[in-house]
């Protein structure tokens, strides 16, 4: 017996078809954070009944070849969040509601940290600042071949 593809997702634990509904139903643009073994991508995406329309894509590649940051770590991940939200400020989006889809958000992990990143860069999210890693290891610190993030990320502004 065949199954349908929208269960084909849900049974193969894919898709949260629940947790996207209340996603969806805000009607706020998502940023969708994804990361893998390999990498990730940061999105900002708004829903569309004919697919939904991607705004703005990072993903690891991009980071090394605009800024010659490598890496899958907390540090690279909060870059990513920055560059993403300082691309779709440029869209004209303002807010946006996280989607971290199946993967589990850790209190200071790489989903925190690419959240910090889009909530620095000026878009609107909604966001405990206890969820987001401490500075020293978004500075770096604890890596060997850590980057100067002073370069790429203006506080001040």
């Amino acid at each position: 017996m065949k199954t349908t593809p929208v269960l084909k997702r849900r049974n193969s634990g894919i898709t949260d078809y629940g947790k996207r509904y209340k996603l969806l139903k805000s009607e706020i643009t998502r940023a969708v954070v994804r990361p893998s073994n390999k990498g990730f991508m940061i999105q900002f995406v708004d829903y569309s009944p004919s697919g939904d329309l991607v705004r703005v894509t990072v993903t690891e590649k991009i980071l090394e070849k605009e800024y010659g940051v490598h890496g899958n770590n907390i540090q690279s991940m909060y870059l990513a969040g920055y560059l993403a939200g300082k691309k779709a400020s440029e869209k004209g989006i303002e807010e946006a509601i996280l989607d971290t889809g199946r993967y589990k958000f850790i209190h200071g992990g790489r989903l925190a940290a690419a959240l910090k990143g889009i909530v620095d860069s000026g878009i609107d999210i909604p966001a405990n600042e206890d969820v987001f890693p401490d500075e020293s290891r978004i500075n770096g610190d604890h890596l060997k071949n850590k980057v100067d993030i002073s370069k790429f990320v203006n506080k001040g502004e």
